[in-house]
């Protein structure tokens, strides 16, 4: 939800930009240009910037006996452990490597 109204905050923007544009203010025109673009922007790629990037394949990774209910899925959460580089992932408790 957040996300939405923010995707429509920059682009709010950049249209007021455009109107400031055809009204020849042109210091309005490139500031709301610049913060419209920039928040537009950072929300699409956002998700793709903070994409978890853990790769279960490599190193020796070893269950910390830690589980616990994820309060959003409401299912079972394993963490894992890498020694030789301290990553820690959590995955489904019913999966098991």
């Amino acid at each position: 939800m957040l996300r939405r109204v923010l995707l429509v905050l920059g682009a709010a923007g950049l249209l007021a930009a455009f109107v400031c544009l055809l009204a020849k203010t042109y210091a309005a025109a490139f500031y709301l240009f610049i913060m419209g673009i920039a928040l537009t922007l950072g929300i699409l790629f956002e998700r793709w910037r903070y994409a978890r990037s853990v790769n279960r394949n490599q190193g020796h990774w070893q269950a910390t006996g830690e589980r616990f209910m994820d309060p959003t899925s409401g299912k079972l959460v394993e963490v894992y452990y890498n020694p030789e580089t301290g990553e820690r992932d959590y995955q489904d408790g019913s999966v098991r490597n």
